[in-house]
């Protein structure tokens, strides 16, 4: 195949500015005329937001957990085809992972991708110790082709010069660049991660700051070379299920600050379908549009609780609608929004009371990382497709549950109970699993498989009436 020019910036540990660093890659690129395709390595919802507002363009997750290798391959050979240069922000640093023979680490996607590896070291408080690092990370998998280094958070030219000196004199690394730490570069972090854009009052011309910034002190020129330099590798053919033919189905979504964490290929999916994705406002519109299924994902329905709670009239129609029968997916802070109320730095708030259950903040994660479960005979789309793989991230926990009825049952993770995920009530479905769309889980399909039986039951009870 021809090769698609790409990098991949990855880093030593989490919190070393890798998404401050391939946002600026990415909008310096763009100000340069180049069409850049972006991706996330794991499972995340935020950093990819901080990637889409660089590129202009959707940023896509490759994440070994719930896709087979060969899926990671077509996804980015679909979705970097016509880029000029694509760009895959690490998680957490190089050689990190779950499984000890880092076969799920950022370095096998690398290889898996044949991507030239250049790495962000936060440097602050370090000069010469930055050499035996780097030394450590060529050495420890000759495969992996670590093509430069960028210097991140220098303390001025004194320190950017030690550093310098370091990685010249005892290491082959090319120092690609050195950025001074500035607090107009930074993104605060909070409980589940970086802040949105959305949610931060400073994120106009963010974007702009950071990518000036690299082009000023990083050698864009030769970052694209490097690209540029990127191995070939053949085409994967997926044979892929037809998607079915949903025409008609109208599903609302809810879009707004409470709740944003959508995967883009998993949206896709819904149009490829044909179901029509409609936007909801949680926050500002009274109440539901005419759908035939509701789709509320997750996000920060706690930092928004006070206008979620507010909005007593859409509470109220999506509390109508779901005891009608509305067929309705939810995960994590969708869960927390069905919930009878979310209790949050001390304050309890209303929600929609679908759910005779209290979503209660705690200080600590109570569910985190990759997740496996099976369904059980009352799921919304019961499943014989054996272990299925997701992932959660919560710092909530539901107390006073009532009479639960769950659709999953754990195998790895926390889910709601420990043992249980996935409350079931009516045509709803609600837990704090996050499932992407793969060959393994295609939960698109079955949702809205589920949608339309539900209509056509509906149908048929008024035919017949």
């Amino acid at each position: 195949m021809t090769c698609l020019p790409r990098i991949m910036v990855a880093a030593a540990h989490k919190s070393s500015g890798k998404t401050v660093v391939s946002a600026g890659i990415t909008s310096a690129l763009v100000a340069r005329g180049h069409k850049t395709a972006v991706f996330k390595k794991g499972p995340d919802y935020i950093d990819p937001m901080w990637l889409r507002l660089a590129a202009g363009r959707a940023a896509y997750n490759l994440d070994f957990n719930t896709m087979t290798r060969n899926e990671i391959r077509s996804l980015f050979q679909g979705k970097a085809a016509g880029a000029d240069i694509s760009l895959i922000e690490a998680n957490k640093g190089l050689y990190d992972g779950v499984a000890t023979d880092g076969s799920d680490s950022n370095a096998a996607l690398a290889k898996l991708l044949r991507i030239p590896v250049v790495l962000v070291i936060d440097t602050k408080g370090m000069t010469r110790g930055i050499a035996p690092l780097l030394r450590g990370y060529t050495d420890f998998d000759p495969e992996v082709r670590i093509a430069g280094v960028i210097l991140n958070k220098t303390g001025g030219s004194r320190h950017e010069e030690k550093l310098r000196q370091a990685v010249e004199t005892y290491t082959e690394i090319e120092v690609l660049g050195a950025i001074g730490a500035s607090a107009d570069l930074d993104i605060s972090e909070r409980h589940l991660g970086l802040t949105t854009p959305s949610d931060t009052s400073r994120t106009e011309g963010f974007v702009d700051r950071a990518g000036t910034r690299v082009a000023q002190f990083v050698d864009v020129d030769r970052l694209v070379d490097i690209a540029a330099s990127a191995m070939t590798f053949p085409p994967v053919q997926l044979v892929e299920a037809p998607p079915p033919n949903m025409r008609g189905l109208r599903i609302g979504i809810a879009r707004d600050e409470a709740f944003g964490f959508y995967y883009p290929d998993d949206l896709e999916a819904f149009e490829a379908a044909g179901a029509e994705l409609v936007p909801v406002d949680t926050i500002r519109e009274s109440c539901l549009p005419d759908v035939d299924g509701l789709f509320i994902g997750g996000g920060f329905p706690e930092v928004h609780a006070a206008a979620l709670s507010a909005n007593t009239s859409m509470r109220m129609s999506i509390r109508k609608a779901l005891v009608s029968g509305l067929p309705t997916y939810a995960e994590c802070g969708g869960l927390m929004y069905l919930c009878r109320s979310l209790e949050w730095e001390g304050k309890v708030y209303p929600m929609a009371g679908f759910f005779e259950a209290d979503a209660v903040m705690h200080d600590v994660p109570q569910g985190r990382g990759y997740v496996g479960f099976t369904t059980s005979p009352a799921a919304s789309w019961p499943s014989a497709r054996g272990e299925q793989r997701a992932h959660e991230f919560h710092y909530a926990r539901l107390e006073n549950l009532k009479n639960p009825v769950f659709g999953r049952k754990v195998t790895r993770g926390h889910g709601i109970t420990g043992r249980y995920d996935a409350l079931v009530q009516g045509n709803t479905q609600a837990g704090f699993f996050h499932l992407r769309h793969t060959a393994q889980t295609p939960w698109v399909t079955d949702f809205l498989e589920f949608v339309s039986a539900a209509r056509e039951r509906v149908a048929v009870k008024s035919r017949s009436a």
